[in-house]
């Protein structure tokens, strides 16, 4: 068996394993990264940066390559009941050095951050590699097997496992980490238009009618990216109403976008839908391996979270196990776990707020009847006529990491 020795094993070369890997390989130490599919052009994947991920982004010195690549910045967050807005937010209001969410194309982030890494020669990615086994000496985790893309059984030993495979984890199914996952009542359909005439580029809208709702992200270059809501397990019942059942859906909640619908998405083949879930792991490490982003905290897609929350994820377990891989023999394992603890306990209570914030406007969404439609309507015009309510809500998702100007 081809057998190779590295500092850190990364599995799952999304946005937080490739910020870890990147923070790792700058500091001299050596990354093995494994990556399943043989290209960053996947399928539907989080395009939506925070201010803060955004930042962080501009501290790793990546950002100005991917705005020239092709990057939309976000100007206004707006929300509409039943046709009419009842919130809005702007972020020129908001006193951070990087106030503005950004939409970023995946292929775009992560070609950039594998880009960077590789100037490095500690850093190793290898693609079309399928992890199948941990290997486990006495209850440590000392590296993973996997097939790789000519078909053969390979093997990595390292110090440490990294799992950022993902909200579908293998690392964390073969870690035997207790986990809990919970089902929400909803799934939701993607699709993706060009932006309709009379739309203004770099605002989020959400729509809301009643119980339904649509989420509509502009998307680089000049496209947006439709999400609405249908029961858990709903999709087998809307399409056996064809193509015009989803166009009848869109007229409910955005009719201004229907005729754009209508000639771009003219099968369910244009159509991804995503299953609704939150996984919560209350260890995400166990001697040697831990895990990071949606592998250890799976959140929603309410206000872009996950993708943000990984890159946040990468960073700080790199500066705490920075320190640590400069040890050897047993010191080294000592401190390894010392810093994957810290690690946890660093980011757990973060990663708390965003899904509290997440579940209770899951809930608000959902919404049916129609004292309590009135009562979300309420609540909203009140956020839209306060910055300080605003700042209150809307901070504890997009500004978490860097620090507020002085004013």
């Amino acid at each position: 068996m081809n057998s190779h020795t590295t500092d850190v094993c990364v599995a799952g070369a999304g946005p937080a394993g490739l910020c870890l890997a990147l923070c790792l390989a700058r500091a001299g130490h050596q990354v093995t990264v494994l990556e399943q599919s043989p290209r960053f052009d996947r399928t539907f994947r989080g395009e939506s940066m925070s201010p803060d991920g955004v930042w962080l982004l501009d501290q790793l010195g990546v950002l100005d390559t991917i705005v020239e690549r092709g990057a939309l910045k976000i100007e206004r967050l707006e929300i509409a009941e039943g046709g009419k807005v009842v919130m809005h937010s702007e972020f020129s209001e908001w006193d951070y050095a990087q106030r503005y969410p950004m939409e970023i194309p995946q292929p775009t982030l992560l070609s950039v951050l594998a880009e960077s890494s590789a100037e490095h020669s500690g850093f190793d990615l290898r693609t079309g590699a399928k992890v199948t086994e941990l290997i486990d000496e006495d209850g440590t985790v000392a590296g993973v097997r996997y097939r790789g893309a000519d078909g053969e059984t390979h093997e990595v030993r390292a110090a440490l496992v990294v799992g950022s495979d993902g909200r579908y984890s293998k690392i964390r199914d073969l870690s035997g980490l207790e986990f809990e996952k919970t089902m929400l009542d909803r799934d939701v359909v993607w699709l993706r238009v060009p932006r309709p005439e009379g739309w203004e580029r770099g605002i989020y809208r959400i729509r809301l009618s009643g119980s339904r709702h649509g989420l509509f992200i502009p998307t680089y270059p000049d496209d947006i990216r439709v999400g609405f809501n249908i029961p858990k397990g709903g999709l087998k019942e809307l399409r056996a109403g064809g193509i015009e059942a989803l166009h009848a859906r869109m007229d409910e909640i955005a009719p201004e976008l229907t005729p754009t619908l209508r000639q771009h998405v003219t099968s369910w083949s244009g159509t991804t839908v995503l299953d609704i879930f939150t996984v919560l792991t209350p260890r995400w490490s166990r001697p040697g391996l831990v895990l990071i982003g949606d592998a250890a905290h799976t959140l929603t897609p309410i206000l872009g979270q996950g993708v943000n929350h990984a890159l946040i994820d990468g960073h700080t377990l790199a500066g705490l196990l920075d320190p640590a891989l400069d040890a050897t023999g047993a010191r080294r394992a000592e401190l390894v776990q010392t810093a994957v603890l810290r690690f946890q306990a660093e980011r757990e209570s973060r990663i708390r707020i965003s899904r509290q914030l997440q579940l209770r406007q899951e809930r608000a969404f959902t919404f049916e009847h129609t004292l309590a439609v009135a009562a979300r309507s309420t609540l909203y015009r009140v956020l839209g006529s306060s910055r300080f309510l605003q700042k209150k809500m809307l901070a504890t998702a997009y500004f978490q990491l860097q620090p507020e100007l002085a004013t």
